[in-house]
């Protein structure tokens, strides 16, 4: 059996775009196989990576949104692999950060789920972990203007967890997709990524439902570079995929009414 695999979807990118996640990844000594799924209409990526020793290279010819491309490897991997790594193809680390992440996971057997700490290439905090949603959440950090937001700044540093100590391990039942170090057995127990999500909460979907039965860590002993665009501040499409997704999750887990949530984040608060 594999210690990590990692899988990595990607959607018109170039492949000069991807060297610092791949290169992140291979460089480990921990021997790891990486999947690379391919969104996009056209299969320029393959002479890049087909071939390549420790990579997978699978061409979809169509878009299936972010969770179902990351499940073709998730089938696989789940029998094959103790952990299996999710990363955006914006991400990078040191060398050395898998093997701290790994060898900790070891000693804690009942983590499901793992996010280290996230920067942005300048150091600064990326607030990625958050509590459960609520549809006001939602709403108020994408819809309401700026000259309002004001009036309502603790509820969004609430949100966010900032008043939280981000040098302290903590128990998150919902963690960013950017980074999702994950334990295959958990998945196993769980599933894998709600396929009806096309963009966006499939990730704070599949944490919950991990958080139920595994914990769920923020793990700040070890850090990654995130290079983040709100994509769904900037394209209209991807709005409304981000709509359509934030429906879907509250009609799954509750609108007003969610109990769970309201203990979740009760104790975060």
């Amino acid at each position: 059996m594999k210690k990590v695999t990692a899988s990595i979807v990607v959607y018109n990118q170039k492949a000069d775009e991807l060297d610092m996640a791949v290169n992140s990844i291979l460089l480990s000594e921990l021997d790891v196989f990486l999947y690379i799924i391919d969104n996009s209409v056209n299969d320029t990526l393959r002479s890049s990576f087909e071939g390549k020793k420790n990579i997978q290279y699978i061409f979809n010819n169509v878009n299936l949104g972010y969770g179902k491309a990351h499940n073709i490897a998730l089938r696989e991997a789940i029998n094959i692999s103790q952990y299996h790594l999710i990363i955006n193809p914006d991400i990078s680390f040191e060398k050395g950060t898998l093997e701290k992440i790994v060898n900790y996971a070891d000693n804690q057997i009942n983590i499901g789920l793992l996010m280290p700490k996230v920067l942005y290439p300048n150091g600064e905090l990326q607030y990625l972990c958050k509590m459960m949603p609520t549809p006001f959440d939602l709403i108020m950090r994408r819809f309401i203007p700026e000259v309002l937001k004001p009036l309502f700044h603790q509820r969004l540093l609430a949100y966010e967890l900032k008043h939280k100590n981000f040098d302290e391990i903590m128990e998150i039942p919902n963690l960013s997709g950017c980074f999702m170090f994950l334990r295959c057995e958990a998945l196993k127990t769980v599933g894998l990524f709600d396929e009806k999500f096309f963009m966006y909460l499939e990730d704070t979907d599949l944490s919950r439902r991990i958080n139920s039965q595994y914990q769920t860590l923020f793990y700040p002993k070890v850090s990654i570079v995130h290079h983040y665009e709100k994509g769904s501040y900037k394209n209209y499409k991807l709005l409304m995929y981000h709509i359509r997704s934030a429906f879907y999750y509250f009609s799954k887990w509750g609108w007003l009414f969610d109990s769970t949530r309201n203990s979740i984040n009760s104790i975060l608060k």
